[in-house]
């Protein structure tokens, strides 16, 4: 039977009939309290430190070829004054996609989507943008846009893996696919997520539509940021699944502000060097 008619035949499923497994709740947490300006340094410090094994993930990955420390944190509370709370909250989700995806990660599938979402967050990072988009929040936003595709992929690995493997054609084309099998896209399920976990709704829009097509207006902002960042990260050799279509890179770095455009200086293979050079530190932490 042909994927769409498929589809139509695919009654909605009830949010609460998909079961999702828990995301790390100290990640979680993190989330709701970095949005707070008057969240203060300890409180951090003290909730990752009420998981031992997270928190240990967490010191591996501050001190690691990633960030480049002059000198190695020996706890949390050092690693925050050292590399500063919004960039800790990045490393926190780091962690917290990495546990979440468990032994899933064991498919080769499901190691390409962990790479093409660490590779959206640093290229996220390295995009140059307006004073108005933090960079710490770029990655944050770029680890955790593929949130609901993560989320599908913990709740049936094998049948995912194999959509992965098996899909061809855009980015976005697989949207229909997900429905097709899971009643939900991944695009949805994200949105969905960021609703229950009571985080900032700028989330939402960078997990919601980073499959959109870019918009016509001048605006620039987060979620433009982060969409901009995944379909690079498709062309350069991290793409979410082995048949996607990728975009050429040169039409895609149009897409930044003309004021921001000239001061990104990698080609294609500068930036597929630099994005696989820290994605192997983060891996070896």
């Amino acid at each position: 039977m042909a994927a769409n008619e498929q589809n139509k035949l695919a009654a909605p499923v009830p949010w609460a009939h998909l079961r999702l497994p828990p995301f790390p709740q100290v990640a979680v947490r993190i989330l709701q309290l970095v949005s707070n300006e008057n969240v203060q340094l300890r409180q951090l410090c003290d909730l990752i430190s009420t998981d031992p094994a997270f928190a240990s993930e967490v010191l591996m990955v501050a001190n690691s070829a990633f960030y480049c420390p002059r000198y190695p944190s020996t706890s949390i509370s050092q690693a925050v004054a050292v590399i500063g709370a919004t960039r800790l909250q990045g490393i926190c989700v780091t962690v917290g996609v990495r546990s979440y995806l468990g032994k899933a990660m064991k498919l080769p599938a499901m190691r390409n989507l962990w790479r093409h979402n660490l590779a959206c967050a640093i290229i996220a990072h390295l995009l140059p943008t307006p004073h108005s988009i933090d960079r710490d929040m770029a990655y944050t936003s770029g680890i955790l846009h593929d949130l609901g595709r993560m989320a599908l992929a913990v709740l049936h690995p094998a049948t995912y893996a194999e959509l992965l493997e098996s899909h061809r054609g855009t980015s976005s084309s697989i949207l229909e696919a997900e429905r097709s099998l899971f009643g939900w896209d991944h695009c949805e399920v994200g949105r969905q997520l960021i609703a229950d976990w009571n985080l900032p709704a700028t989330f939402e829009a960078v997990i919601a539509d980073h499959l959109s097509a870019p918009r016509a207006d001048s605006a620039w902002d987060a979620g433009d940021l982060v969409r901009l960042s995944c379909a690079l990260a498709s062309t350069v050799g991290f793409a979410a699944f082995p048949g996607c279509e990728p975009l050429p890179y040169s039409g895609l770095l149009e897409e930044l502000p003309a004021g921001e455009r000239g001061l990104f200086a990698f080609d294609a293979d500068g930036l597929r060097g630099q994005v696989a050079e820290k994605i192997q530190a983060v891996e070896a932490a």
